[in-house]
């Protein structure tokens, strides 16, 4: 039996599915929760030229830029939400953590301590204190790290910058333990 060319496979679609497929149109959080920078980054550019923008919408394409690794144009956008009225106190330290993956080390200690207490904070000035090779402030930091995931990684690389290589094997080893789905930890297991 031949099949004909000219007819689908499948049955054909509706008119309600068709409408569906039409009006559905993606969404910020969607984009997120599947780590699909460019493509939240795409939307809110598109919000932005039809004036639907907001100060949240400045900080969630600063978020988006930083995760692609474009961090001058996250320096931009936290730089321009910063000198708003009524900024987020978030903002610095977000501004802070650009600025040190730009190596503007001084600005980003700077900027950081303008922002909140934050566990975010406390480990942007742990590096920073490493960076800068102050030992007193590098062990008062140290003592805030708690036993959570983001900490403990942060004081593995720190023991692995220091050539402690030992001690940062084992952090990575509790760590890949307690999270088996982090498969980059056995890279550096190994």
């Amino acid at each position: 039996m031949l099949l004909s060319r000219a007819k689908p496979a499948s049955g054909p679609a509706t008119v309600e599915e068709k409408e569906k497929k039409k009006k559905k149109l993606p969404k910020l959080e969607d984009f997120i929760g599947a780590r699909d920078y460019t493509g939240a980054v795409t939307l809110l550019e598109f919000e932005r030229a039809n004036n639907q923008t907001n100060l949240t919408t400045a900080m969630w394409i600063a978020y988006c830029h930083f995760h692609l690794g474009d961090y001058k144009k996250a320096l931009k956008e936290y730089k321009a939400v910063s000198e708003t009225k009524g900024c987020p106190p978030d903002v610095w330290t977000y501004l802070g953590c650009t600025m040190f993956f730009l190596g503007m080390y001084k600005e980003a200690e700077e900027a950081c301590t303008k922002g909140p207490k934050s566990k975010l904070q406390n480990r942007l000035m742990f590096h920073l204190s490493h960076k800068f090779n102050d030992e007193k402030k590098l062990m008062g930091f140290h003592k805030n790290l708690q036993d959570i995931v983001e900490d403990q990684l942060s004081l593995a690389s720190i023991h692995y910058l220091r050539s402690h290589y030992q001690e940062a094997i084992d952090i990575y080893k509790r760590v890949l333990l307690e999270n088996r789905d982090f498969l980059a930890l056995n890279v550096y297991v190994a």
